[in-house]
């Protein structure tokens, strides 16, 4: 054997030795990661957790198609309900959710982003170390209003009811505290107190020196609390109802917020910073026991021009809703399918008698693996109004799939 060929075979053993070492330094490290690290697929999407439970990773995708037809937004102004057939198809939504907890299991977080509008959502640091005290910052979902808190992707029907547009004060950021108040029987309470920016979704600053001031308080009457969810999937096996009472106050160029930021209602012009004041009122019910799920709001809202003559317009609504597992009656009913129906009605400027619209609403539910995988359907009924016009009416069908991988 040469020289070469020699030096060929020893630079071969030699790579191969290595090549040996790495890959037992490899499997050996796997096997480390293994001891400190556990991987699976839970309630929040893929979750990878610490064996000491001091960090916590789940990222959970969710999809949601819609069709609808004539049109798929709630008309707003009279000419809304004759205005041409749109027949649509659409991804409506398309989140990405990232939470869990870091260093101690009560320090939590989560973030949540539009994929199909390029929006960041919520992003927010919780302390939780207790029940009856708990701490937020950052920008998320006021918890103003039941129907607009519950996630669009644990809705009882397809989209939330006329009135989330004009009342829902959505997306802020700022701070906040809150907990539960365990109570024997009667004496058992929830609370939540913030001080927030008050110009709504993805604003870096305040227009003035005012700030948001929000609070809400919800009696859980028989001892029990119940979460904001849409259908009892859970079939509580115990009455379970709650009586909330929430305001707020705020001073900015906004007469309404939404996921797209601060905006202005129909009849008022885009405001100054400082312009209006907003003063809203909630009185929220809800109950679930065995398959049956009730749920209402009804709101007050103020909105004062303080650049004219502190002029001020009030508004009213309200909802009813209501669903109801049918296989705890017939047995011929199919177990995941939910039958669901609801009312709104809105007065945008309560001085004014005929000045009205309303919503009616039956749906149904398909449950393939509860919220996480549902098919809803709805057939809609609109009314509009207006002391000089004639009454407007009109229908709407909307069908939808939610899926969350």
């Amino acid at each position: 054997m040469s020289n070469a060929q020699k030096t060929i075979h020893t630079k071969a053993f030699l790579l191969l030795v290595l090549l040996l070492i790495s890959c037992r330094g490899i499997s050996q490290q796997e096997k480390d990661t293994t001891k400190l690290m556990n991987v699976r697929y839970g309630s929040k999407g893929i979750e990878l957790q610490t064996r000491d439970n001091k960090f916590l990773f789940q990222l959970q995708s969710r999809l949601q198609f819609r069709f609808s037809t004539p049109y798929d937004t709630d008309p707003l102004t009279y000419d809304d309900y004759s205005q041409d057939a749109k027949t649509t198809f659409k991804i409506n939504r398309a989140r990405l959710k990232i939470g869990g907890h870091a260093f101690e299991p009560w320090l939590k977080y989560y973030w949540e982003y539009e994929l199909s509008q390029s929006n960041l959502l919520d992003f927010r640091i919780m302390i939780e170390k207790w029940d009856f005290l708990s701490f937020k910052v950052g920008q998320w979902k006021t918890e103003f209003t039941r129907e607009r808190f519950i996630s669009s992707g644990e809705q009882q029907m397809v989209e939330r009811s006329l009135i989330n547009r004009p009342f829902t004060v959505d997306r802020q950021l700022g701070a906040e505290v809150y907990g539960h108040l365990k109570g024997n029987g009667i004496a058992d309470f929830n609370y939540w107190f913030a001080a927030l920016t008050g110009t709504g979704r993805g604003s870096t600053s305040n227009d003035d020196n005012h700030l948001m001031y929000f609070g809400r308080a919800q009696w859980n009457f028989l001892g029990r609390f119940l979460d904001f969810e849409g259908c009892d999937l859970e079939f509580h096996e115990k009455p379970t109802p709650i009586i909330a009472f929430s305001a707020i106050t705020n001073r900015s160029p906004y007469t309404r917020f939404s996921q797209a930021g601060g905006g202005s209602l129909d009849g008022f012009e885009n405001g100054l910073p400082g312009q209006y004041r907003v003063n809203q009122w909630n009185l929220e019910t809800a109950f679930m026991y065995k398959g049956f799920s009730w749920q209402s709001e009804w709101h007050t809202k103020e909105i004062i021009d303080k650049y004219n003559n502190n002029d001020m317009t009030v508004m009213k609504g309200y909802y009813v809703q209501a669903g109801f597992f049918f296989h705890n009656v017939f047995h011929w009913w199919p177990k995941h399918l939910e039958m669901a129906g609801r009312h709104a009605s809105y007065r945008p400027d309560y001085s004014i008698r005929q000045n009205r619209q309303d919503e009616s609403t039956v749906a149904f539910n398909w449950f393939f693996n509860g919220h996480k995988n549902k098919l809803t359907s709805e057939v809609s009924y609109f009314s509009f109004q207006d002391k000089t016009l004639p009454l407007e009416q009109g229908w709407r069908f909307r069908i939808q799939w939610d899926i969350s991988l």
